[in-house]
């Protein structure tokens, strides 16, 4: 799908791989497009590390799930998989899409992780929304410099650890949890999908019991919440609710 640069991005979601903004967010990312709200994936990396696939096949699917999704765009920054790190370029290309596409909020990996990249993803996040805010630091897109932007709506969904404390809110993704279960399945080079890529090498993502155990998070969520299925999220900064239907 393209893009159009007149459209107000409601939501950029920032992954480190292919399949990280589904496996984390993507029931989120399913129930914002259901409410016709504008969301947009950015890749860091192909994933061309990964044990299973290569790069054209994890670049497919990510499409394909980006389909399911629903969402406007999904891009990749084409950062190194596995050496992710904090440069200047790294820095420029994460300054560069926040101006370009001007989210109200944000969605990435939480500063602790078990993966380095998606701990360095974070971080060059956090120093890029500063700089995205400063008029001497200067980006370029089309030739044409881009304006200054800042949001302080930067929200951290889980991965591979626990949060250190209880999550700052949760989302209902009840109706949409099929939704992000065929998202996570277009990878089937990575997950476990019956019939496919079955001589591939054993990972744990390839596992039946991977999905088994996300499917537990979603519905242990929502058993804390009253629904059926829920992602969790912390906030980088406080909470601030300005009317009742906000808080509701």
């Amino acid at each position: 799908m393209i893009y159009n640069y007149n459209e107000i991005i409601d939501c950029l979601v920032i992954g480190a791989h292919p399949d990280d903004a589904e496996l984390c967010c993507g029931g989120t990312i399913a129930k914002f497009t259901k409410q016709n709200k504008k969301v947009v994936i950015v890749d860091c990396t192909y994933g061309e590390m990964g044990t299973r696939g290569n790069t054209e096949i994890r670049r497919q699917e990510a499409q394909n799930a980006a389909k399911i999704l629903g969402v406007v765009e999904r891009i990749n920054l084409n950062m190194r998989d596995g050496f992710i790190l904090i440069n200047e370029e790294n820095l420029y290309k994460m300054v560069h899409i926040i101006r370009k596409y001007r989210p109200k909020i944000i969605l990435t990996h939480p500063w602790f992780e078990r993966h380095p990249d998606h701990e360095n993803v974070h971080k060059l996040l956090r120093d890029a929304m500063f700089k995205s805010g400063l008029i001497k630091y200067e980006t370029l897109d089309n030739e044409k410099k881009q304006e200054v932007y800042r949001t302080r709506k930067i929200f951290c969904f889980q991965q591979a650890y626990q949060f250190p404390k209880n999550p700052d809110f949760f989302v209902d993704i009840s109706d949409v949890h099929h939704i992000k279960l065929d998202a996570i399945r277009a990878f089937s080079s990575q997950v476990f999908v019956e019939g496919q890529y079955e001589n591939e090498p054993y990972t744990k993502l390839s596992t039946p019991e991977f999905m088994e155990e996300l499917i537990a998070r979603a519905r242990y969520y929502g058993g804390l919440c009253g629904v059926k299925y829920a992602e969790a999220f912390l906030s980088i900064e406080s909470l601030i609710f300005k009317n009742f239907d906000s808080l509701v």
